[in-house]
């Protein structure tokens, strides 16, 4: 059971997300507020430098790599059950890159997938969402990028700024090294007011409401000098989660 300081932390930050819509967390704040070990979760890093190429780009660009699993969670139950792999699809409405389009990307490793570090990651953040919104369960997709610089610029959201067609989304930072740009920028998907910063540290995370904004994070060049790109490609690793309430997004299933 959480204890009455990380109770108090994440009743917090539930009132955080509740009153902005958003909310980030330096490492610190992760640890406080979900009792996640920082230090284990460390230990999943090197799995990013296996990520295989995106093939689907329609940007013409090779500067993105990932693995996509699929989750359902059960917060009452504290279940958390792997999904046989499935594709990645999203309607225009939320996409208007990629979206229409079933992507069937490589499976995140099993090694990751059983972790308690990863599985612990999961669970906490789907039970801090359902205190926000009560569910049964959370239909789950996790993402993990690789943005690299090895063509000049790389881009961590090629589609622009969107919203994902999901209740609640995490960006989390795994790392980046050698690379500048890579500004998230959050704003109200019906309003004018937003908030632009750089996550920098490893386990920091962006944790957003998707109904209520919309985001994108500025692309990345290599950090250094002329040539840099082409001998030492800089990066920005992520993993991106997202819960949803109504089922997993299909054809035919609707956007909402």
């Amino acid at each position: 059971m959480a204890t009455v300081p990380v109770m108090e932390a994440r009743s917090a930050l539930a009132h955080e997300l509740r009153s902005a819509g958003y909310a980030v967390l330096e490492p610190a704040a992760v640890h406080a507020a979900l009792e996640l070990d920082v230090a284990a979760l460390e230990g999943l890093r090197e799995s990013w430098e296996r990520l295989p190429r995106d093939p689907y780009l329609r940007d013409g660009g090779h500067y993105r790599a990932r693995r996509h699993s699929s989750f359902i969670y059960s917060p009452e139950a504290r279940v958390l059950a792997s999904v046989p792999q499935r594709p990645h699809w999203q309607p225009t409405t939320y996409n208007a890159l990629h979206g229409g389009m079933l992507r069937w990307f490589e499976p995140i490793e099993p090694a990751v997938v059983a972790a308690s570090a990863f599985r612990g990651l999961l669970a906490a953040l789907g039970e801090l969402f359902a205190q926000l919104q009560p569910v049964s369960r959370w239909y789950l997709e996790a993402h993990q990028f690789r943005i690299d610089t090895a063509g000049g610029i790389g881009r961590p959201t090629p589609e622009g700024a969107h919203r994902d067609g999901v209740d609640f989304v995490a960006v989390v930072l795994i790392g980046r090294r050698r690379v500048r740009g890579g500004e998230t920028r959050v704003f109200e998907a019906e309003g004018s007011r937003g908030v632009r910063f750089t996550m920098a540290q490893p386990w920091s995370m962006l944790l957003m409401d998707d109904a209520r904004v919309i985001h994108e994070t500025t692309p990345l060049q290599s950090e250094g000098a002329a040539g840099a790109s082409l001998s030492e490609p800089g990066v920005r690793d992520t993993l991106v989660l997202t819960y949803r309430a109504r089922g997993f997004q299909e054809p035919g299933a609707g956007a909402g």
